[in-house]
């Protein structure tokens, strides 16, 4: 039996690795997601018929239950709200490597001494202090994704030196626990250790701004998996270490590509904003008038423009337009025109947000650019079409260097002969900064929900 549970975490590892291959370009994406559907249910069977699983009533309680609430979850969620899903489910790792490590640390049967002792002790103390730093910076990433706490950083008075006062003490806790068999005065003090974890998390979080929350996203993913990784020492399953160090370390690639992406330092992030002003800071400067346009003359432009470049945004999400935008897409293509689209990598709230809507209303996938194979061509396009995009396409990215966004990289859509902007209103992006793109020249405003103004240019396109 221990064999064949042993070839089963093989193979479920293997289709975990393949899952994450998989999941890396929009073709084989689906694929990737069953590879991972299929290795964890096979990990959960081999679980299940471990000689060290009895209550078996309980599991099949616990699992009935959840199946049914992630049913639910995801037939009810829209694709505008994953990131906060994404998030909290984040927080449900935490609080298992929390609650996993307590249960070990208080098991009798487990006693270890000697150098043995110390391995285990360690395992336990940094499977519960990273659980509680994912737990309490999952939920607060979640509250400001969904609007329930400002998306303002918290920057308290010495908040650097807070957080190195706060790894200290959890080290000097550390060390003073780790040689010591279980007993009532260590246990109070891994208590003290996750209260400051907790609040470490919460303090984290809270001090970055609301225009990094995509970023933070993903750190918290990456944090999720090596709490996952501890928890797999603790248990002595060789799977959740495999799949934890997985998930930890390919969330940490996506975290620093994002933050790249967003010329924001990774340091600078996971120490919550460490060296950095306010990412939401606003601006007063006054730009001058925007020039609104209509469907009609928008219309009329796309009838003479040969070239196309559509620029998606969370605004897309919001109005579910993506389907409308597939038949504007189908649209231009059948009358001659040369249609892509542009994305960039942080468009939306969650990594790969934009391809995945696009991937799902069938716009085909070698229309869709990245925003590096595609920066360069929108001197010689004809026609801009941003839809719902706002920070990603601000040009004082590059033309401030005291702007908020200063040196992120964006689409550089005012290159283009004309850029028409779909928003419902002024209204500014994440950032919380004005865009002077809507001010320029060449820019046209289309005011309105997109998928109502999208669906009646495909009308007017077609008659």
């Amino acid at each position: 039996m221990i064999g064949t549970i042993s070839m089963a975490y093989l193979f479920s590892a293997i289709m975990f690795i393949l899952s994450l291959g998989g999941l890396s370009s929009q073709e084989t994406a689906k694929r990737g997601v069953w590879y991972g559907v299929t290795g964890m249910l096979i990990a959960i069977i081999a679980t299940v018929m471990s000689a060290s699983v009895q209550a078996y009533g309980l599991i099949a309680t616990a699992m009935i239950i959840g199946a049914i609430i992630g049913f639910a979850l995801a037939r009810r969620v829209e694709m505008t709200a994953m990131p906060q899903l994404v998030a909290l489910l984040h927080s449900f790792v935490g609080l298992a490597a929390v609650l996993i490590g307590w249960g070990s640390y208080l098991d009798p049967n487990f006693y270890y001494s000697g150098a043995e002792m110390v391995i285990h002790n360690t395992e336990i103390y940094l499977g519960i202090f990273i659980g509680a730093i994912t737990l309490t910076g999952s939920l607060v990433a979640f509250g400001k994704l969904q609007g329930f706490i400002s998306g303002k950083p918290l920057t308290l008075p010495a908040r650097h030196w807070l957080n190195l006062v706060a790894l200290i003490i959890t080290f000097i806790i550390l060390v003073l626990v780790v040689p010591q068999q279980p007993n009532p005065q260590s246990a109070a003090l891994i208590i003290v250790m996750t209260a400051i974890a907790l609040l470490l998390g919460i303090h984290l979080i809270a001090a970055i701004g609301g225009a990094d929350m995509p970023v933070v996203v993903s750190m918290l993913n990456s944090y999720s998996g090596w709490a996952a990784a501890a928890t797999g020492f603790m248990l002595s399953n060789d799977l959740l270490i495999v799949v934890g160090a997985l998930v930890g370390s390919s969330g940490a690639i996506l975290s620093y590509i994002m933050c790249k992406g967003m010329n924001r330092s990774f340091i600078s992030v996971i120490m919550g904003g460490f060296g950095t002003d306010s990412s939401t800071a606003s601006s007063d400067e006054e730009h001058g008038d925007v020039i609104a346009t209509s469907i009609e003359e928008l219309g009329e432009t796309l009838a003479q423009a040969d070239s196309v470049i559509i620029v998606p945004g969370f605004g897309m999400a919001v109005a579910t337009a993506q389907g409308a935008v597939s038949d504007l897409t189908t649209t231009l293509r059948k009358q001659g025109k040369n249609v892509r689209f542009a994305i960039h990598p942080v468009a939306g709230r969650l990594p790969g947000h934009m391809n995945v809507l696009l991937a799902e209303a069938n716009v085909p996938y070698d229309i869709v650019m990245e925003m590096d194979e595609i920066n360069e061509d929108f001197p010689t396009t004809d026609v801009v079409l941003v839809i719902g995009a706002n920070d990603i396409v601000n040009p004082d990215a590059i033309e401030k260097p005291n702007s908020p966004i200063a040196g992120m990289p964006v689409l550089e859509v005012w290159k283009a002969r004309q850029c028409v902007v779909l928003k419902r209103s002024m209204a500014t992006g994440y950032a919380g900064v004005q865009n002077p793109l809507f001010f320029k020249e060449n820019t046209r405003m289309l005011f309105g929900d997109a998928k109502d103004s999208v669906q009646k240019l495909a009308q007017t396109l077609s008659s």
